[in-house]
């Protein structure tokens, strides 16, 4: 298989991202892409430099007048109070509603009713100048015959009158330039302030307006508002008498009042009720344990208790004094310990009762808390029903208070308004009024031609661009191998058969005779015969180098093919051939079209044997073949006594690579001129005898995707090509698609100093 002749990178450049051209290289670019299309470039220019031209000379002149005005800030103020209908204030966004005013239609509509525009052919009339006429006489082709109504005329002159008033406002000051375009200059003066004039009017117009609809909207509100704040005021005091609601004063109600008293008297009566529970469990305590020396706080009060426990210690000291003296069974201590028992008795008994006691404060204090409870329970409940009916009265009373707030407002309002109506001043004034223009301002001789010609430069490089984006043919040889990923082998000009051949060759084709001589034909067969320093003779060369260089076989058996018919394969499988042969070598041209052998039907016209014969066994090589007398190629021609259907099965025999690889052991290289891939599949079945194929591709002519499709049908080819043939090039416009260097060397000015000529 076939290798292409390249150095591998070292690194895997696959993985680089792309680089970005140089300066340089963008600046080629460019004077490339100039070169190629510059006669587009021109073209558009020069047209609408003339196109602009010719409007330059054939508008009618029209003038612009100017009026400036300013939107007053500090305007003056009669009445300090605030304005009814409120004055908005002046900021840029004001600014540029009053440009949009001025350019309104109430304002035009103004201006044409008071200087009768209807009847001024400028705006109803036909357009002045030679392009106006144009448009008249085309929309008149549309036109109905039919008088305008006013209200036609109307609506025509406030289209034409809008389009030639131009209202902007200046930088970013509150001034704003009125001016008017008109072919009259002191018509466009006159409408310029009109139109100043007309807005204040309007201003102040729509001011008085606004005051009127405002001062009648404000008095049959007034009633509104003092009827609703009436029956607002009315509900309130109707639902304080149905909820019995009762100011107690200081913003307090009664019940308020109430719940407070009753929940401070809780809380005292709980703290009597702890009091006496407290006494009451420490006496019942005593008693309980039988401690009649146990203190409790009223026994240090009482006097029965006191007495009887001062007997009781008396007889206590005495008993222990006797004990201790006479004895503890001693009938005097044992009399003394009878009588302690009895004064503890009558003390525990003194306890009791006023244990019943406390038992009898206690049982009331909790009676009176348990009223207190009662009471402050019902008038809790009271207080609960008389909060939701003040949700309802806080919201009747804050809708009767701001039905009574908005009434009052809106009284003081009117009292105002009766009293300060519209007065006759607005925000804007003139402060320049427009004059007489003394020059033309429309149109700009100049700014046109610029603008003309800068728009048709714009449009030829768009166009050329366009032409350059959509020339999907090839033109130099690294296009070949970007896009197909093979070696563009050789770039062939385009040639013209030349008139002067040398008298030497012309006398051995006159001398040569035979039944299987190659005749002298078409010269462009012949043109690396007649003009070996050609252009076109060297690209040949190309060829036959790349051959020797990349197929290693003794004898080559190459073949010619391409997309389509027309694009020269079979004139360069004949020359290439031709050049060869006549180096010396021994060289076999096959016309294996067997299709369309149009390379038989040039040089072997009367042959009625061929390939199919020699492949039948019908004929041998040397009863069939033709001789070219200068050069000694041996041509095998394809003729056919019949179209032949199934070609490609007999290309694909077996019988066909014996054929050839016989052959080759007599020649050093055999040609071969296979029909081209798109229209038939011949050569797909070709790869089992070929050694490499050449694919000829028409230069700027031959679409790009056909190429591709063809070489992707064929894979076979691909596979074993030996490169691709740029033929027919132009070699002049090949300078204007590509560089210096590479495989375009052909148009490199200093090729003629080798001897060559195109």
């Amino acid at each position: 298989m076939l290798q292409r002749s390249q150095i591998s990178p070292p690194v895997d450049v696959r993985s680089r991202p792309p680089e970005l051209p140089s300066l340089a290289e963008t600046f080629d670019s460019f004077l490339a892409y100039f070169r190629r299309q510059y006669w587009v470039i021109l073209g558009a220019s020069a047209l609408c430099a003339l196109a602009g031209l010719c409007y330059v000379l054939t508008a009618a002149p029209s003038y612009t007048a100017l009026a400036t005005m300013i939107i007053d800030t500090r305007k003056f103020q009669v009445f300090q109070q605030q304005s009814m209908v409120g004055d908005i204030p002046v900021d840029a966004t004001a600014v540029e509603s009053q440009v949009e005013i001025l350019k309104s239609e109430n304002v035009a509509l103004s201006v044409i009713r008071d200087l009768k525009l209807t009847e001024d052919p400028e705006f109803v009339g036909s357009k002045a100048g030679l392009v106006g006429a144009v448009f008249d006489f085309v929309g008149g082709l549309f036109a109905t015959s039919t008088p305008q109504s006013e209200f036609e005329l109307t609506r025509r002159a406030v289209r034409n009158f809008q389009r030639q008033l131009d209202v902007r406002r200046r930088g970013m000051t509150y001034v704003i330039e009125v001016s008017f375009r008109s072919l009259d200059p002191e018509r466009a003066a006159q409408i310029a302030n009109a139109v100043a004039d007309a807005y204040i009017v309007d201003q102040l117009e729509s001011k008085y307006q606004a005051t009127r609809r405002a001062s009648v909207w404000l008095q049959d509100r007034i009633q509104e508002l003092r009827s609703q704040a009436s029956v607002a005021e009315r509900a309130v005091l109707d639902y304080k008498k149905s909820n019995n609601i009762v100011s107690a004063g200081g913003g307090k109600l009664i019940n308020e009042q109430q719940l407070a008293e009753l929940n401070t008297q809780l809380v005292t009566v709980r703290g009597q009720v702890a009091d006496a529970k407290a006494k009451l469990d420490r006496i019942e305590a005593v008693v309980k344990g039988g401690a009649p020396d146990a203190t409790v706080a009223d026994t240090l009060n009482n006097q029965v208790v006191t007495k009887l426990r001062s007997q009781y210690l008396e007889l206590a000291n005495r008993e222990a004094d006797w004990s201790s003296r006479y004895g503890y069974n001693h009938l005097a201590a044992v009399n003394l310990r009878n009588q302690m028992r009895e004064i503890q008795t009558s003390i525990l008994e003194e306890l009791k009762r006023l244990a019943e006691s406390y038992k009898s404060d206690y049982a009331i204090a909790l009676q009176r808390q348990n009223e207190i409870q009662q009471a402050l329970r019902e008038s809790v409940s009271q207080s609960q029903s008389t909060n939701q009916a003040q949700v309802t009265l806080r919201e009747l009373e804050s809708s009767a208070q701001t039905y009574r707030s908005l009434y009052d407002n809106f009284l003081q309002r009117y009292m105002e308004t009766v009293q300060q109506q519209s007065f006759p001043i607005t925000e804007a004034r003139v402060i320049t009024r427009a004059s007489k223009p003394l020059t033309k301002s429309h149109p700009q001789t100049l700014l046109v031609l610029a603008f003309s010609s800068v728009a048709g430069l714009l449009l030829g490089l768009g166009i050329g661009v366009f032409r350059d984006v959509y020339d999907r043919v090839f033109r130099t040889g690294e296009m070949v191998e970007a896009i197909l990923d093979a070696d563009c082998i050789s770039l062939v000009p385009k040639i013209v058969p030349s008139a002067t051949v040398s008298t030497e060759i012309l006398a051995q084709y006159a001398a040569a005779d035979g039944p299987r001589v190659i005749q002298r034909g078409d010269n462009i067969l012949w043109a690396a015969i007649d003009a070996p320093f050609s252009r076109f003779a060297e690209a040949i060369r190309s060829i036959k180098v790349n051959a020797d260089l990349n197929v290693s076989k003794a004898s080559r058996v190459l073949g010619f093919t391409s997309s389509l018919p027309n694009e020269g394969k079979s004139t360069l499988a004949f020359v290439f051939a031709q050049l060869i042969a006549q180096s010396g070598a021994r060289v076999l041209l096959v016309d294996c079209d067997l299709r369309n052998p149009s390379l038989s039907r040039k040089v072997a016209l009367g042959a009625e044997k061929g390939l199919l014969e020699v492949l039948s066994n019908n004929a041998t090589l040397r009863e069939v073949v033709w001789t070219d007398p200068v050069t000694g190629l041996v041509f095998l021609p394809g003729a056919t006594k019949s179209r032949v259907a199934h070609s490609h099965e007999i290309l694909a025999a077996e019988g066909t690579k014996a054929f050839f690889e016989g052959v080759s052991d007599d020649f050093d290289y055999v040609v071969v001129d296979f029909p081209p891939l798109a229209p038939v599949v011949d050569v797909r079945t070709t790869a089992h005898f070929v050694d490499a194929y050449v694919f000829v591709v028409e230069w700027g002519r031959t679409q790009v995707p056909v190429v591709e499709r063809a070489l992707h049908s064929a894979r076979a080819v691909g596979d074993n090509l030996l490169g691709v043939v740029l033929n027919k090039a132009d070699i002049a416009m090949m300078g204007r698609y590509g560089s210096y260097g590479g495989k375009n060397y052909y148009y490199n000015s200093h090729y003629g100093r080798y001897g060559y000529t195109d």
